[in-house]
C-alpha cells in the first residue's frame, strides 16, 4: 500500500447472498481501499469477484456487514450493455453529465478519449451496431473521462486490440499517480505485472491478502516481469529521486551522475510526468523504448548481435562499396 495513505473506503465484515436461504457469495470481507493505491483481485470464475467489485462500485449492497466511505467511482462491467440508445458520443457524454460535468466539457472529453481509443470514426454509430471491440473502448471511455477517484475494472482489458490495452494501461497508471484508487480484476496474471500495491484472492466466499513473494535471487531476479521502460534522469547535485514515484521504480546509478530507473512500462509516462513537475524539476536524459525486463545485458548496452554499421556498411538494398 501507499505509504502512509489512510484508507479511502472500507468494507467491514462485508458478506453478500441472494435471498434469505441463498449460499452466500462473499462472507466477512475486509478490506482498505486507500487513496493512490493499485489493487488487483484474482480468483476461480464464479469465486465472487465481479460481486465483489460490484460493492466497490455502489451498484450493489451488501447483505451484512459495512462500507464506509463512497468516493466519486466509475466501473466497467465484465458485461457492456451495448443495446442501449444512443450513438458512442452520445452515450458517453451522457455519462459525463451523470459524473458531474457540464454538457460542453463533457462532450468535449467524449470526443477526447474516442480519439484516443482510435474510434473517432465511430461518434456517431448507434451503441447496438458497434463491434465488440469498439463497444469495450466505449465502455473504458466512460469510466475515464470524469477522472474518478475510485476506478473499478472487472475484465476491462478483454475484447480491446493491442495499443487500446497499453491505452488502457497508462490511463489506470495516470490516474494511481493522480491519487486514484484502482480496483482490477484480469484473466491475464502479467496484467500490470509488478505494479500493483496489494493483490487479494476470492475463495471459498472470502477475500485473502496475497502475501508478496520472497526476495527475488540472482536466478529469479532474471526472469521476465513484463514489459519495462528504462528512465535515466538527472536532478540537482546531491538530490535523491521524489518520494512515491509512480510505479515503484527500481533505481540504480547512470552515467554522467544520472539515476537509472527501471519501471513497469504502463507507468512510464506517469512517471516522466512526475519527475518533470517535481520540485525542483528533473531532467530526462534518455528513455527506452518499452520491451522485456533487463536480463544479462545491462540497460542501454547493445545486446549481441550484428554490429553497428559504420561508415563503409552499406545501406539495405545498397551494393557494396569497391
Amino acid at each position: 500500500m501507499p505509504r502512509g495513505a489512510a484508507a479511502r473506503m472500507r468494507l467491514d465484515g462485508v458478506g453478500r447472498r441472494y435471498g434469505v436461504r441463498g449460499p452466500w457469495i462473499l462472507r466477512e470481507v475486509r478490506l482498505d481501499v486507500p487513496a493512490g493505491a493499485l489493487l488487483r483481485v484474482e480468483g476461480a470464475n464464479g469465486s465472487g469477484k465481479s460481486t465483489l467489485l460490484r460493492l466497490l462500485a455502489g451498484l450493489d449492497r451488501p447483505t451484512a456487514g459495512r462500507i464506509t466511505g463512497r468516493p466519486r467511482t466509475a466501473y466497467v462491467p465484465e458485461r457492456f450493455p451495448a443495446a442501449l440508445p444512443f450513438t458512442a458520443a452520445a452515450y458517453l457524454t451522457h455519462l459525463g453529465r451523470v459524473h458531474g460535468l457540464r454538457t460542453p466539457e463533457a462532450a468535449r472529453r467524449a470526443a477526447e478519449w474516442l480519439e484516443r481509443f482510435g474510434a473517432a470514426g465511430h461518434a456517431r454509430t448507434p451503441l447496438a451496431e458497434l463491434s465488440k471491440g469498439t463497444s469495450q473502448k466505449v465502455a473504458v471511455a466512460q469510466a475515464l473521462l470524469a477522472g474518478p477517484d475510485l476506478l473499478v475494472l472487472d475484465e476491462a482489458w478483454t475484447g480491446l486490440d493491442p495499443a487500446a490495452r497499453g491505452l488502457l494501461d497508462r490511463a489506470v497508471a495516470e490516474r494511481v499517480a493522480a491519487g486514484g484508487s484502482v480496483v482490477f480484476v484480469d484473466h491475464d496474471p502479467g496484467r500490470l505485472a509488478g505494479a500493483a500495491d496489494a493483490r487479494y484472492r476470492v475463495a471459498d466466499g472470502r477475500l485473502h491478502p496475497v502475501p508478496a513473494g520472497p526476495a527475488a535471487g540472482p536466478e529469479q531476479a532474471a526472469e521476465p516481469r513484463g514489459p519495462v521502460a528504462v528512465i535515466e534522469a538527472e536532478g540537482p547535485p546531491g538530490s535523491p529521486p521524489p518520494a512515491a514515484l509512480p510505479g515503484a521504480p527500481e533505481a540504480a546509478p547512470g552515467p554522467g551522475g544520472t539515476i537509472r530507473l527501471t519501471v513497469p512500462a504502463a507507468h512510464s509516462d506517469a512517471l516522466l510526468r512526475a519527475l518533470l513537475t517535481a520540485h525542483p524539476p528533473w531532467h530526462i536524459r534518455t528513455v527506452t523504448a518499452p520491451g522485456p525486463p533487463p536480463g544479462p545485458h545491462a540497460p542501454g548496452r547493445r545486446p549481441p548481435g550484428p554490429p553497428a554499421p559504420g561508415p563503409d556498411t552499406p545501406a539495405p538494398g545498397e551494393n557494396p562499396r569497391p
